[in-house]
């Protein structure tokens, strides 16, 4: 039962400890008791009692971290893979986001908070922007809280203005309601912030000051946030180490220099970056500035709930820009400047940072036990295992994670997920689904799954044979 916490050792496994100095350690032994790490080495003595896990032939690393997903949208997984970022903003923003009740939301989480964990992922941020009442937030929250993993509660209301929801009396009586100190549930404000010189998000920022809770924002997102957000932020104090800025992909030099000097970090979406449009993304750019990395996969509305593919993607995309670079230059590339390595510490520790969890993100004595093992006999991309982080990066998939422990309880034992009823889950999406159809109608569920293909035209080809004339030789 996931509820049994007992002293837990993963045997003889390749640990990637994610330390200070990034030890890979060869053929050994992680032991947890209660909530944390207790003991690495090899062939450990443990206590009486204590589930021995092989990991023998596997990696064991510690839990991903997540730090920006939409996870009410889950229930219409893969329903906009062929939207753009317009389409998006129409869909949820000005269309049909309003349609979501609390129902609705709690489904959506639920779906999402059970694929996190089977991938491996053992701490997200739920960018919760569809909360439109507290009702819907409660469902939120209670969705989270039944699952085992570890979640940050991002509220964010799109169909009100940031000033607005913030000021409501049922959001503050929310907060003092559910945000208790859990540590399997925190607290983040989500909003954007439009650039507007009026600065309407101000009074937002104000009551994330007084509560003392941190701020998420979509910044440097094409058509939609800009340098003038930033602005206004570092203008008016607002921009603290706590803030995330995800995408981030269409700032000037200027404002990662604000971003630096502030010491806030940025979420990199890479699959969505490179789909939906935000702008290309710039993990070029972050690195040059110094500015801390996190990874996220932001909604499975479009893209694959697991950070693997955000790992695998990121890479492609930095290394495509700096061929292409170099290529322009007449030049060539001999030497790659982002390493796998470094996109494993992105997904762990580099989460870790941005939340401020110094008890999470590697594999050291005294931290929290949320660990992933990734073994998988039955598959053949599973061995041999020579360069685990490039293991980890391009040849590991979400069927490898065998085991999952987080908060020093096994979530998931030989690929199967523990005390969650996938069952139930998929009877409340059924049932959203069937809401969003009969709100939308056919005619407009079809649509909004199949937007219009733009107009094409085949380039004229100037080598194109008007008459093939055959063999002209001629026999004697």
């Amino acid at each position: 039962m996931v509820g049994e916490r007992r002293p837990v050792v993963l045997r003889n496994g390749t640990v990637l400890t994610m330390n200070g100095t990034h030890e890979v350690l060869a053929d050994h032994d992680v032991l947890v008791v209660e909530d944390r790490i207790s003991a690495i080495g090899p062939r450990l003595q443990v206590p009486e009692g204590t589930e021995e896990v092989d990991a023998s032939g596997g990696i064991v690393m510690p839990g991903m971290i997540d730090t920006h997903r939409h996870m009410w949208q889950t229930a219409m997984r893969g329903y906009g893979a062929d939207w753009t970022l317009t389409q998006y903003f129409v869909w949820y923003y000005l269309e049909w986001g309003k349609v979501f009740r609390p129902q609705d939301i709690h489904a959506g989480n639920l779906l999402a908070a059970a694929e996190a964990l089977d991938a491996g992922v053992t701490t997200t941020v739920d960018w919760s922007h569809g909360l439109q009442t507290t009702e819907h937030a409660d469902a939120a929250a209670d969705a989270l809280e039944a699952v085992p993993g570890r979640f940050v509660l991002a509220y964010g209301n799109i169909q009100d203005s940031p000033a607005s929801w913030t000021a409501k009396r049922e959001f503050n009586d929310f907060i003092y309601r559910r945000i208790t100190g859990n540590d399997m549930l925190g607290f983040q404000l989500a909003f954007d912030v439009t650039g507007d010189p009026a600065f309407p998000e101000k009074p937002a920022f104000e009551v994330a000051r007084e509560l003392g809770i941190p701020v998420t924002t979509h910044a440097g997102v094409w058509g939609a946030t800009n340098d003038d957000g930033i602005r206004l932020m570092y203008d008016n104090g607002f921009m603290t180490p706590q803030t995330i800025y995800v995408h981030a992909a269409t700032l000037s030099a200027d404002s990662y220099h604000r971003i630096a000097a502030t010491g806030g970090s940025i979420s990199v979406s890479t699959e969505s970056e490179q789909s939906a449009g935000q702008g290309y993304p710039p993990t070029w750019a972050i690195r040059e500035h110094g500015i801390p990395v996190s990874l996220s996969m932001d909604t499975s509305v479009w893209w694959s709930g697991d950070l693997f593919t955000a790992m695998r993607s990121t890479l492609g995309a930095d290394r495509a820009r700096e061929h292409m670079a170099a290529h322009a230059r007449n030049d060539t590339v001999t030497h790659s400047s982002l390493r796998a390595e470094h996109v494993v510490e992105w997904a762990t520790m580099g989460g870790a940072r941005a939340l401020g969890r110094d008890d999470l993100g590697s594999i050291e004595v005294g931290k929290k036990a949320d660990l992933v093992l990734l073994r998988n006999e039955n598959s053949p991309a599973m061995f041999p295992i020579l360069n685990p982080y490039g293991h980890v990066a391009f040849q590991a998939q979400r069927s490898d994670v065998d085991t999952v422990i987080v908060d020093g309880r096994i979530v998931k034992r030989d690929h199967r997920l523990v005390g969650v009823d996938l069952k139930a889950i998929r009877e409340q999406v059924e049932q959203t689904v069937e809401h969003l159809r009969e709100q939308l109608g056919d005619e407009a569920w079809e649509k909004g799954m199949n937007p219009d293909i733009p107009a094409s035209k085949v380039l004229d080809n100037p080598y194109t044979y008007t008459e093939y004339r055959g063999d002209t030789r001629t026999s004697v």
